[in-house]
């Protein structure tokens, strides 16, 4: 970019350096010390190393804290609350399905397009304003066209349309800070973290709504709240029931909440988050779980950790399915010391999953 273009007016629009700016208060990633969570290695070789932040939370103590307390952005993983806005609004005219989808981030296949529908009225389809996407296909070859019904996010948007028609509130605009939709959703991290809590900063997320930046060690706390608050509202009850409009076939967080008979809750989140929030006799004020992968989006990574973190907590979860990678190791540190006798209990790998990239035979003598 030259200077002349750097100094025009949409020169707000743009950074300053392909560096990067250093703003007070605000952490980079460069500026964190991200601890390694999972090593996949071969034949004994660490080929990768996922590196990453946990926050264990107890109520309102951060009990365990491994990576650093990160600030990010909470993205898909707080839609839990952001629909609490209308719980009470929504709740006597919705389904179980319907609301289950309200709080999804879905996989876009045919039940997760026919439940974000029904949401609306069709005349009132045309407000819903989600990006045009198309289905998450994990094996096999996408031929789909656009829709914004496709879009991971479509049940969300339709419903927060839906709450604001019962509230009486604009539906244009629904998607900008200034709504009274986003005022509301602020007021609900604040029962959890304060009054006087405000977040450093809120930008637009990938469906076009505002999200805002939390540490992890906030987020694990909002998400020990949804075990004490499970009773107030129908998003614990909605999201056990359906899991699959969740997430969908093959997702971590419906796979969790299929294995957490009904004492875990789980939600993923771009970009690289997983909360789960877990009913546990050791911990009454409810735990709260964040996993935060440093560089982004991993499901494999983030699934060895939630199922070596949720097996010491006493919760089977299987491993994901073999895709021809490295073992994988995990790292003491994602729980507490006091767990590592369970943990090392936890095989990362299964009975029909050896290691191919070793020989079995001694290879020394041909060298």
């Amino acid at each position: 970019m030259n200077d002349s273009y750097a100094q025009g007016p949409r020169a707000a629009m743009y950074p300053c350096s392909p560096l990067g700016e250093v703003e007070p208060g605000v952490p980079t990633g460069r500026d964190v010390e991200w601890e390694p969570l999972v090593d996949f290695r071969r034949a004994g070789v660490s080929e990768t190393t996922i590196h990453g932040a946990i926050a264990w939370a107890h109520g309102d103590e951060l009990v365990h804290s491994f990576g650093g307390n990160v600030l990010c952005y909470g993205r898909s993983m707080m839609k839990p609350f952001m629909m609490k806005v209308f719980c009470r609004e929504l709740e006597s005219v919705l389904d179980w399905r319907q609301r289950a989808i309200a709080v999804a981030s879905h996989n876009g296949d045919a039940q997760h397009v026919a439940a974000a529908q029904s949401i609306l009225a069709e005349e009132d389809w045309g407000f819903m304003q989600a990006p045009l996407d198309v289905p998450l296909v994990q094996f096999g070859r996408q031929v789909r066209r656009p829709r914004r019904w496709f879009h991971t996010c479509s049940g969300e948007h339709a419903a927060i349309l839906r709450g604001c028609q019962r509230k009486g509130w604009e539906t244009v605009g629904y998607m900008l800070p200034q709504h009274p939709f986003f005022h509301g959703y602020m007021q609900q991290l604040r029962r959890v973290l304060g009054a006087d809590w405000k977040p450093l900063r809120v930008a637009r997320d990938g469906c076009g709504l505002p999200t805002v930046a939390n540490t992890v060690g906030e987020l694990a706390r909002l998400y020990s709240s949804l075990v004490r608050h499970r009773q107030q509202d129908w998003i614990w009850e909605a999201m056990q029931r359906h899991p699959d409009l969740v997430g969908g076939f093959n997702r971590l967080d419906s796979t969790i909440l299929k294995s957490g008979g009904g004492r875990v809750l789980a939600k993923e989140g771009a970009d690289g988050l997983l909360g789960l929030a877990v009913e546990h006799p050791d911990y009454p004020q409810g735990l709260g779980v964040v996993i935060k992968i440093a560089h982004g989006w991993n499901s494999q990574a983030t699934w060895y950790l939630a199922r070596g973190i949720l097996g010491v907590l006493g919760f089977e979860l299987r491993n994901p399915y073999s895709l021809h990678r490295q073992k994988a190791f995990l790292v003491p540190g994602i729980v507490p010391e006091s767990f590592l006798p369970r943990l090392e209990k936890i095989p990362t790998w299964d009975e029909w999953d050896p290691d191919r990239e070793r020989y079995d035979f001694d290879w020394e003598p041909y060298l």
